[in-house]
């Protein structure tokens, strides 16, 4: 039985809006800013903190700044009081709300990693989700970004993400094999649902003809 769903995607691909849609279709929790809102708490931080650093890699500067702090005698004996909200902290604590949300189960997992933390769950869907630049561009500029302001984000957003998988999980991102299915937007979000659904159905269909025959 499929109790959780990940869904990774392009940046612009739509992916935030089909996980809301799949959610309010299954009637399960929705972990997208619920999930950035919970690392949060954890970490004892905003969540704008959270936000520019989750599925992202440090930058040089901050690694270099981090590095003099943990290392100077004052960093050394006030280490417990720095509070340094990294992308290592931000990915622990991202771990820890990704187990507890497909530990409970009906739940719809957006990004973050969490492909990857559930790759070897038997009751996970996992999705990646794609679509043509010119299309995630339009998403964008429906969204109230400029048209420069949107194809900087398609273009550099998504290079983050291949830096931050390769980095904390050692694979090429997309990491095609661990994926059920890669679907392509352009076809529209109530067709990626249903599509989604359907998989669903396929694949729990298969689990039980295998009991039945055991």
């Amino acid at each position: 039985m499929i109790k959780i769903v990940t869904i990774e995607r392009e940046y612009g691909s739509g992916g935030g809006e089909i996980a809301q849609l799949l959610g309010k279709q299954l009637g399960w929790k929705l972990w997208d800013q619920l999930l950035t809102e919970e690392i949060a708490r954890l970490a004892d931080c905003p969540k704008a903190v959270v936000e520019v650093r989750e599925e992202r890699t440090d930058p040089l500067y901050y690694r270099l700044f981090k590095s003099f702090l943990r290392g100077s005698y004052e960093g050394s004996i006030n280490a417990h009081k720095l509070k340094l909200v990294d992308s290592e902290c931000i990915l622990k604590f991202t771990e820890q709300v990704v187990q507890h949300a497909a530990k409970t189960g009906n739940s719809v997992i957006v990004g973050r990693g969490s492909q990857q933390f559930l790759k070897n769950r038997q009751d996970t869907l996992r999705v990646f989700l794609y679509a043509p630049r010119e299309d995630k561009v339009r998403r964008l500029l429906a969204r109230g970004k400029s048209e420069k302001e949107a194809e900087q984000l398609v273009d550099t957003v998504d290079r983050e993400r291949v830096d931050f998988i390769q980095k904390y999980f050692h694979v090429e991102w997309p990491d095609r094999p661990i994926y059920h299915t890669m679907i392509n937007t352009v076809i529209g979000d109530e067709a990626v649902v249903h599509m989604i659904l359907d998989l669903m159905k396929t694949l729990e269909a298969r689990v039980t003809a295998r009991a039945l025959a055991q």
